[in-house]
């Protein structure tokens, strides 16, 4: 009989949480924060790896983030970006910004102090409150898209020396 892979175990030990804390299939969780890195990794905390994967997607979202609201030492490509959308896409950035604020504080607090129940109430609120964010971002980033070259086009004949 050949031995189970790293990947088909977790598969296994994820449905077991799955089924105990109602939580997103395997497959919808690993396409949003590719929690089958998870499989590399022996550990008896799963719940907190699953945590861990779900915190750097999302706290890499808050730092773009920041770096468009508030620019200093950005790259350039921030400050295309900035160009190509208007005041209402700012606000509705800035209202993620603040929802990602609050899960960064959420997992701080998570690293501090080990809770199941808490992890699981994180994962579980996270991935809704992730599920709306991500729309609301891809209307952005279309809006983006739609302005980038006309934008990016009107503002590149300054100077640059």
């Amino acid at each position: 009989m050949p031995k189970e892979s790293h990947l088909e175990n977790l598969k296994k030990n994820y449905a077991k949480i799955q089924k105990k804390y109602n939580l997103p299939s395997f497959k919808e969780f690993n396409e949003e924060f590719h929690i089958e890195k998870a499989a590399e990794a022996e550990t008896e905390l799963l719940i907190t790896e699953i945590r861990r994967f779900m915190g750097d997607k999302l706290s890499n979202y808050l730092r773009f983030i920041e770096a468009i609201l508030n620019p200093a030492n950005a790259p350039m490509f921030v400050f295309s970006f900035i160009k190509s959308i208007g005041s209402e896409e700012k606000k509705k950035l800035a209202d993620i910004y603040k929802r990602l604020a609050k899960i960064e504080v959420k997992l701080i607090e998570l690293d501090i102090e080990f809770s199941e129940k808490k992890e699981v109430e994180f994962i579980k609120e996270s991935y809704k409150e992730w599920q709306d964010m991500k729309k609301e971002l891809l209307i952005i980033i279309n809006e983006v898209k739609k302005n980038w070259d006309t934008k990016f086009e009107a503002n590149s004949k300054g100077y640059f020396g």
